[in-house]
């Protein structure tokens, strides 16, 4: 009896054994199951940088294993016709590209974009730009992606074969110079009429900053406020000498179908002389070229008048009011730090932060053109933070239809004071 009391308190330890160690594996599992995982979407417009865009979201994943960011890329023309769709459904991201204007800052002062002025990243940016990222209530929606300034790239082997020993400081020599490069067999100059974004931001902006911005000190509060002429002779002008370029034959063939890709293309091998292009591309056009590279202060200015360049806030970044708000902060964090080194490495641009900017990749041709205009007496912002939101958008084809004869350039003037003023009606200054 003794016996059998024996094993059954042996198999009754054993039995219980067992049952605790099936337990504390079952608890050593579910401790080593991983943390929930939050997915932020990320709406960026990124058209010369996808690849490392990808690399930064996998990169902040590695640092942050708990936040997944999933990468959708902007399309079509301008960031403001991506967003706009997005607001009206409700269905904006949790991080997304925007441009330093009136109507991202509008977002903001709705509740729709948050408040950034106690991140990092806020404090990091380069204190001239802060203005441009401010809202009329005061909120910080939004951090710089670089500072944007657009030039005339030049092939200088081109312009020493056709025997210019000159840079063209006015519209007028500017005009001569292609001339020059023409009877020399180059053509002259890279027109993007496939993607107006590029038209915009070059010959639009460069008119606008030397017809209007140089002529008016209160050009953006007459804006804002629907008191600026825009239905003028100047304005007009700003059309006519981005018609005038294509009608002495100085672009490229096809000139209308050519994208922003294609156009860096054409220039790179060697089949335009120049090329109107910002400093966000400086990496892409400096780079990998068999001849070397130059820049000038697009010469938009009538003879005898001081030209006015293009100096502003590139397309930047915001985060959106959304459940997942903490953790998109976390990685516009990660975006202005170890992100922003990520991208210079092929952008070459100008860091628009304090901390990074002798850790990140810039060209000195780039440095010095920048540094030279920050000296000059007035400068214009980039088109797409001086025109109202659906201004933008209506100029791409405004300027369009005059390379297509479609309307004059005295019509597209007027049409663009129509969209200004509705637009200051509309409030969305």
């Amino acid at each position: 009896m003794g016996r059998v009391k024996f094993f059954w308190l042996c198999y009754c330890l054993i039995g219980l054994a067992l049952l605790f160690g099936c337990r504390a594996h079952k608890d050593a599992s579910t401790s080593a199951r991983p943390a929930a995982r939050t997915t932020i979407t990320a709406l960026v417009w990124a058209p010369d940088w996808p690849q490392e865009m990808l690399q930064i979201a996998a990169e902040f994943t590695r640092a942050n294993p708990d936040v997944r960011v999933d990468v959708q890329f902007m399309i079509g023309n301008s960031v403001e016709e991506n967003i706009k769709p997005r607001v009206a459904a409700g269905t904006l991201p949790d991080f997304v590209s925007v441009n330093p204007n009136a109507y991202a800052a509008d977002l903001a002062d709705q509740g729709i974009l948050a408040d950034l002025r106690q991140t990092s990243a806020w404090n990091n940016m380069l204190a001239p730009l802060k203005a441009d990222w401010t809202s009329r209530r005061g909120k910080g929606f939004g951090i710089s992606g670089g500072v944007a300034t657009t030039m005339i790239y030049y092939n200088r082997a081109m312009f020493e074969k056709a025997g210019i020993t000159e840079l063209p400081t006015d519209f007028d020599a500017f005009v001569r110079v292609c001339a020059q490069l023409k009877r020399a067999g180059f053509t002259p100059i890279m027109w993007s009429g496939g993607f107006p974004n590029m038209l915009g931001n070059g010959p639009f902006a460069s008119g606008f900053a030397n017809d209007v911005v140089a002529n008016a000190p209160d050009w953006r509060n007459k804006m804002a406020d629907g008191t600026l002429n825009l239905d003028t002779p100047a304005v007009a002008d700003i059309f006519a000498k981005m018609a005038l370029i294509p009608a002495r034959g100085y672009v490229q063939p096809a000139f209308m179908t050519t994208g922003y890709d294609d156009g860096i293309r054409l220039f790179k091998q060697g089949k335009v002389a120049m090329a109107f292009e910002g400093s966000w591309s400086a990496g892409a056009m400096l780079h990998g070229n068999a001849f070397q590279t130059g820049v000038f202060v697009p010469p938009w200015n009538a003879r005898g008048a001081q030209v006015v360049p293009v100096l502003g806030s590139e397309t930047g970044f915001a985060v959106c009011e959304t459940p997942r708000k903490a953790a998109a902060m976390r990685f516009l964090e990660f975006m202005a730090g170890k992100g922003f080194l990520i991208l210079q490495k092929k952008r070459h641009n100008i860091s628009p932060f304090r901390e990074n900017a002798g850790m990140a990749v810039s060209d000195p041709v780039i440095v010095d053109y920048t540094n030279a205009v920050r000296r000059y007496p007035v400068t214009a912002s980039p088109y797409y933070s001086s025109l109202p939101s659906n201004t933008i958008e209506y100029v791409h084809g405004l300027m369009q239809d005059v390379l297509l004869h479609k309307i004059t350039p005295g019509e597209a003037a007027r049409r663009l004071d129509q969209s200004v003023k509705n637009e200051a009606k509309m409030h969305y200054k």
